[in-house]
């Protein structure tokens, strides 16, 4: 099949990279929830638009994965389109954006729900592999389609 300027090629990741990077992403969200701090939430918040707005390879994240973790691992790369875990990117550096505003108003409970639905997608991607963002991503796709 040929690809047309119309319809390139997607950019592929290594599908294990979301992951590792959301077990990253859940002891962040977890100490931001804990301390409160303005500066956790807003180093998050950096890291999910660096992967959302420039590429989940130039993410602080996405750099540990490929030059630490990347190299140790055996067998063949598994590949995925990137632009499912970038969406979730973006969904999550709305929610941290929404804390960190959140924050800086002294309006602690919505600091305190906008991280924590950050944070359950994080475990969810995490522990099970089960990437929130990706899925609501795809649904998306699919309804923009029939339109």
């Amino acid at each position: 099949m040929t690809q047309t300027s119309n319809n390139p090629a997607p950019v592929t990741i290594d599908a294990r990279g979301p992951r590792f990077t959301a077990t990253i992403t859940l002891v962040v969200l977890a100490i931001a929830l804990l301390t409160q701090s303005i500066y956790v939430i807003g180093f998050q918040l950096l890291v999910f638009g660096i992967a959302a707005f420039i590429g989940l390879k130039k993410s602080p994240y996405g750099i540990i994965y490929r030059n630490l973790v990347q190299p140790k691992l055996r067998g063949p790369v598994p590949l995925e389109d990137q632009r499912p875990p970038r969406f979730a990117q973006l969904v999550g550096f709305l929610f941290a954006l929404v804390a960190v505003i959140s924050l800086l108003s002294d309006a602690n409970a919505v600091f305190t729900i906008a991280t924590s639905f950050a944070l359950v997608a994080a475990f969810l991607n995490s522990a099970f592999g089960f990437c929130l963002g990706c899925r609501m991503y795809l649904i998306l796709v699919r309804i923009f389609k029939r339109a």
